[in-house]
């Protein structure tokens, strides 16, 4: 499957039988011998048979990498670099440890970087600089990432990492103040396509849409889709949405409007905001049926038909604009095996482009059997 829906290319027949036929009729115009099924010749034929396809098969992977909407992993970092759009790397989970110390201790404590934490059974924590505490100050926060880059360190509430590895003189007690938050895996292809293919908008220094969409989405691998809007003159309001419909949190807000304000970024006239987008919420009441022909497998088709109803809901909310229609609802349902679908809600609501679809009240009901 290739990217941006364009038609599928393929550089080369690939198929074991047409490959056979070519072959035959080739020998057949070359030496006028027409090769019956028990002729060793036509054996040795198709012993080549396999390798040709599968020598076919690599090729034409091979060529398709050239190409964006194909293109993965070491071919896609290629393509990034052709456009100086290099892959957003992993990014450790961050917190603020308070560290408490005694009181009647009596010299200076230095906390060298690197200063280790831990939760759990082997996730680590770590400062990041060198901190002096005077020996009148009894209580000291430090910043601590995670050793281990990606979303691993993430989630961790106040009060969970409570452990000192490396000890260190006059500490009573240690705990995270905050949760662990911003730790974020390798960007995945598809999203990192997809600013390999708009990134030439940014080579513009006139403040064109796109260009901004480019560099918001740069801060952070997290963010799947951006709206860029202008509410008044001079003004420019960044909507940014995360996976799976989350809302971003202000330290991802502030990321991009650190990038998208950079003087070698923004014109110079131009006043840049940031902000999640706007909630619309929506209800779902559904009914589903399964015919009775299926009565055998019901279980199956029943563990179907929820997971479609989940991965809708994330789909719905996954972008911004995108019109609530759950006839689309309905469709994806009887995919998954629904043989009939009836839904007490309003079936239609407009998103304005700023705005994102968030279900409140949903229910998915079982109906029972029905005949066809």
């Amino acid at each position: 499957m290739n990217r941006f829906n364009l038609p599928d290319v393929n550089f080369l027949e690939k198929d074991p039988q047409i490959i056979e036929s070519n072959l035959l009729s080739y020998v057949q115009n070359k030496t006028g011998i027409t090769l019956s099924n028990a002729d060793p010749r036509r054996k040795f034929v198709q012993g080549l048979v396999l390798y040709i396809a599968q020598e076919r098969n690599n090729l034409d992977y091979a060529l398709k990498q050239n190409l964006l909407a194909y293109a993965e992993d070491e071919f896609l970092d290629h393509a990034g670099e052709g456009v100086m759009t290099p892959r957003l790397e992993a990014q450790s989970a961050v917190t603020t440890m308070e560290i408490v110390l005694e009181e009647d201790r009596v010299s200076v404590l230095v906390i060298p970087a690197g200063t280790r934490f831990l939760v759990g059974e082997n996730t680590f924590f770590a400062t990041e600089d060198t901190v002096v505490v005077p020996v009148d100050q009894h209580t000291v926060q430090v910043k601590a990432n995670c050793t281990v880059k990606g979303a691993l360190g993430n989630g961790y509430l106040p009060g969970e990492i409570t452990t000192l590895v490396d000890l260190l003189p006059w500490v009573k007690s240690v705990s995270n103040i905050t949760v662990s938050a911003g730790g974020i895996d390798v960007e995945q292809d598809d999203l990192y396509a997809e600013r390999i293919r708009i990134a030439p908008e940014s080579f513009s220094v006139a403040g064109p849409e796109a260009a901004y969409e480019y560099w918001a989405k740069s801060a952070s691998q997290d963010i799947v889709d951006v709206k860029v809007l202008s509410p008044s003159e001079g003004v420019v309001d960044i909507r940014v949405l995360l996976k799976g419909g989350e809302l971003p949190s202000q330290e991802i807000l502030d990321k991009v409007l650190a990038v998208c304000s950079d003087k070698e970024n923004r014109p110079l006239t131009d006043n840049v905001t940031t902000n999640a987008p706007e909630q619309v919420s929506y209800d779902i009441d559904a009914e589903y049926w399964i015919s009775a022909s299926n009565a055998s497998v019901l279980s199956s088709i029943q563990q179907k038909v929820e997971l479609a109803f989940q991965d809708y809901l994330v789909w719905q909310r996954s972008k911004m604009g995108r019109d609530v229609d759950l006839s689309e609802l309905i469709k994806v349902l009887k995919q998954a095996g629904a043989s009939r679908v009836a839904i007490d809600s309003e079936m239609h609501i407009e998103i304005e482009k700023y705005q994102v679809a968030m279900e409140d009240n949903v229910g998915l009901t079982f109906g029972g059997l029905t005949d066809e």
